[in-house]
């Protein structure tokens, strides 16, 4: 076994060696939906409910959606690979062919996928180059028919039967 120089590009390669779900955090903004993608998501915590994922402090999306009251997570479903991209996009219509809800308190989910938390900011964590953002569930929808889309070397995945 030999050591690799760290650096952003073999960092970026070890992490990828840790499969992980995909989520699109999403809300209604003056009647714009507005969201972004994020590999990051973690359970936190079951009393009291929390979630987390992790956003680069570059995003120029995030300055949108952090003063909102609260946020929609969608867990992305194996069919999404191309809303993936499309989410993580850095210009156009990120939700072009998605079917989304809004909610009453401005949440934005997308159908198809596999479970939708309505949350709002609990924490804001300062973390190198991004930002942990623990968030609180107030609400959950599960659609246990839906797959999850996996995110592992660089490679969307899906789960075997």
């Amino acid at each position: 076994m030999t050591g690799i120089e760290l650096s952003p590009a073999s960092l970026r390669e070890a992490f990828g060696h840790f499969p992980s779900g995909v989520i699109a955090i999403a809300a209604e903004v003056d009647g714009v939906r507005v969201g972004l993608a994020a590999s990051t998501f973690v359970p936190v915590s079951l009393d009291p409910p929390l979630v987390s994922f992790c956003v680069q402090n570059t995003s120029t999306t995030w300055p949108k959606l952090k003063d909102l009251p609260f946020l929609g997570i969608s867990v992305l479903g194996e069919s999404h690979d191309a809303a993936v991209k499309s989410l993580a996009a850095k210009t156009g219509d990120r939700f072009a062919g998605l079917e989304t809800k809004s909610t009453e308190r401005g949440a934005l989910f997308i159908y198809g996928t596999s479970v939708w938390l309505e949350s709002a900011i609990e924490q804001l964590v300062p973390a190198g180059d991004h930002t942990i953002v623990v968030l609180r569930v107030h609400e959950i929808t599960v659609h246990d028919d839906v797959a999850p889309i996996v995110f592992h070397r660089s490679t969307f995945r899906r789960l075997g039967a």
